[in-house]
């Protein structure tokens, strides 16, 4: 695992300070992580919309993959 250091705004300091008294994390760095995979998965969302709405993935995909064969 690397370390990475980051500077933050204050208030986001005591955002992720706030979390680890809250117990929702066990301290900044578990903070960061979650905030990190939570991007992640925001992007992978937006990677399946938008793919939805290019012509070629359109319809029922099984339908198409048999007008392949």
């Amino acid at each position: 695992m690397t370390t990475l250091s980051v500077p933050v705004p204050s208030h986001l300091e005591e955002f992720i300070n706030k979390q680890v008294r809250l117990g929702k994390a066990s301290n900044k760095a578990a903070v960061i992580r979650r905030a990190l995979q939570l991007l992640a998965e925001e992007e992978a969302v937006e990677a399946v919309l938008k793919a939805e709405t290019e012509p070629t993935l359109r319809g029922n995909l099984r339908a198409l993959a048999k007008k392949l064969k």
